[in-house]
């Protein structure tokens, strides 16, 4: 591993990168044929091609995007923005195998980014090596190429212990390394691992991405391509010195308590291109960053006001991470630049999003994910490609889960009976997005397990890792309603009008003042819109397959109730407020336990 000391060095031969795609575009050839498709495939090469660009831990709140003008060029002016996208679980693992799977985490069971919950040994303990995304385009005659990090804990050792199924070719960034900047190892098909030490990793990526497409154009077939950098999350060190800083570790570097003892994070680190960027830029200055009064429920509601040392440290976090953004929105431009050398841009859909959120300073947090704050859930989405409207923004909702079902539908693919999709297709041209904004679902399924983590500064009276972090919690986003509700394992309840409250900083639940206890929401008490909607949380916490998309339909069988308004009537009072179960946790736990998570939506017992 790159020893801390040699980072600045490591930093100073960064110069070179400027010919990053000819330094890593002369890939070694597959040892293995191309395509396993036979004759009767080639027929469907005009089927369209896809190209996934996936990053870490990418925010949308925090105006990363504003700083991307070569994404603002080839996605944002030529496809289509959804505004309204969410993660349903904020942290890399369990949100990416949402993604691959189309199923929520209360049904994979990939809860954490480490065993025993979470990480690629769960991913192949629950069965899901052989259900997900690549596996199913494989069978629909599609090649399928992936560069990048797939899951967390896909380590140098346990690669090949199974190999991660579906790819035709793959070229996959490992634990421990996945998240050094200038110290990653990749491993390619079979090959074992080989490092790049002292190589830029995005420049790296972009390199193997484009030698990928030149494979996946070589042959008469359609492709799915998987490009997953990891910027902008921190950078990760393993095994550093005790002091936590010193001359030779990063500005920032912070020592992880607990459970992650062998772990530093500091400051994503950027190419040395763009080191010099961004110098005088900081942290939006939001009504819910830093605010003089404590806000949220739990852990959260404790946090103290940041001081100076931390806004100056959250200001350079930030800044790193959108200057290491910068060489991923390079690697966008050659992506693009390269399917018309191709030939074949105006047959592929270029999708962009990220695994989730992030947070510096908002409710005086610090930097990190792991919540279900706006900041945190509510991530990109762009996507151009044949027929998707160009220089266009929609406020539909959409889920990660929604992805998978979505890349099946839009090659015309059938949906195998195994995939039990939680989510359903987002609709891409300018007809069906238009119809959506009248007849899709309004609500988020948002659910997390375990501990918040600390990936800056700490605060001094706290330790890097939050304990009691589980929580149910859903969001919905209408003409009538912008509504956060949660539950978390401790019994704190929080409702947030985002409409009036877009900072989440006035919790309805607990009113301060007679004006606010005297609130009413649209008209409605507050107790009878919370009774609707923790039972539309009763039955999404877990819920499956069509349910997570008709959950009205769930309580409401036969019934015109699709919605929270068609809910709210007067004929649903005493269901709601007497009849129905509450959301409730008898403890808190580190990973999905049914007997920890309080009564359970019953079905044809729970239903109007």
């Amino acid at each position: 591993m790159l020893a801390p000391s040699t980072l600045t060095v490591a930093l100073q031969a960064l110069g070179i990168l400027a010919q990053r795609a000819l330094a890593f575009q002369d890939q070694v050839p597959l040892g293995q044929a191309p395509s396993r498709l036979d004759a009767g495939h080639k027929a469907s090469a005009k089927r369209p091609n896809v190209v996934f660009i996936l990053t870490d831990d990418q925010d949308l709140h925090m105006q990363s995007l504003d700083y991307m003008p070569l994404l603002k060029k080839h996605l944002l002016d030529e496809g289509t923005f959804y505004k309204k996208h969410f993660c349903t679980t904020a942290i890399c693992c369990p949100a990416r195998v949402s993604l691959w799977t189309g199923r929520a985490a209360h049904n994979t069971n990939v809860t954490d980014v480490n065993p025993p919950h979470g990480g690629y040994p769960k991913f192949l303990s629950q069965g899901l090596n052989e259900k997900y995304l690549p596996i199913w385009l494989q069978n629909e005659g599609y090649n399928t190429y992936y560069t990048g990090k797939l899951f967390n804990a896909h380590t140098t050792d346990n690669y090949n212990a199974p190999h991660a199924a579906g790819w035709t070719g793959s070229d996959f960034l490992l634990d421990p390394f996945t998240y050094s900047y200038l110290n990653s190892s990749w491993q390619r098909n079979k090959d074992p691992p080989v490092s790049y030490e002292g190589s830029y990793t995005t420049d790296v990526l972009a390199g193997k991405a484009l030698g990928f497409l030149d494979d996946a154009a070589s042959v008469d077939a359609p492709f799915f391509l998987g490009i997953a950098p990891i910027a902008p999350h921190c950078n990760v060190w393993e095994n550093m010195h005790d002091d936590d800083r010193t001359a030779t570790t990063p500005e920032g570097a912070i020592r992880v308590k607990g459970a992650l003892e062998d772990l530093v994070f500091t400051p994503p680190i950027p190419a040395d291109r763009h080191k010099h960027l961004f110098h005088d830029v900081k942290v939006p200055r939001t009504e819910n960053y830093n605010p003089d009064y404590p806000s949220g429920a739990n852990w959260i509601l404790k946090l103290d006001k940041l001081d100076q040392q931390n806004i100056d440290l959250y200001d350079h976090f930030y800044r790193s991470r959108l200057r290491a953004l910068q060489a991923v929105d390079e690697l966008i431009e050659s992506v693009v630049k390269k399917l018309e050398e191709l030939d074949i841009l105006d047959n592929t859909y270029i999708i962009y999003t990220s695994d989730n959120g992030y947070h510096i300073g908002q409710h005086r947090l610090p930097p990190g994910k792991t919540c279900g704050i706006e900041e945190d859930i509510n991530v990109p989405l762009i996507i151009r490609g044949p027929k998707v409207p160009q220089n266009h923004v929609t406020e539909i909702v959409t889920t990660h889960t929604d992805l998978a079902p979505t890349i099946l539908n839009l090659i015309g693919g059938k949906v195998p009976s195994v995939a039990q999709f939680d989510g359903a297709a987002i609709p891409l041209t300018r007809h069906d997005i238009a119809a959506a904004a009248s007849d899709r679902h309004e609500h988020v399924n948002v659910e997390f397990w375990g501990i918040g983590v600390d990936e800056g500064k700490p605060h001094v009276s706290l330790d890097s890792l939050f304990a009691n972090n589980t929580y149910k919690a859903l969001r919905i986003v209408s003409e009538s309603w912008n509504l956060y509700y949660s539950v978390w394992c401790t019994n704190e309840h929080e409702l947030y009008d985002l409409k009036t409250d877009p900072g989440q900083l006035r919790n309805l639940l607990v009113p301060t003042t007679a004006a606010e206890k005297a609130r009413t929401l649209n008209g409605y008490p507050i107790d009878k819109v919370v009774s609707r909607l923790d039972s539309l949380l009763l039955v999404l916490k877990s819920c499956k397959e069509d349910t997570c998309v008709y959950p009205w339909e769930a309580l409401h069988p036969g019934e015109n109730v699709h919605s929270l308004d068609d809910a709210l009537s007067v004929w649903y009072d005493e269901f709601y407020l007497t009849q129905q179960d509450k959301v409730s946790f008898s403890r808190c736990e580190l990973g999905h336990f049914l007997d920890a998570e309080g009564p359970q939506f019953r079905g044809v017992d729970s239903v109007y």
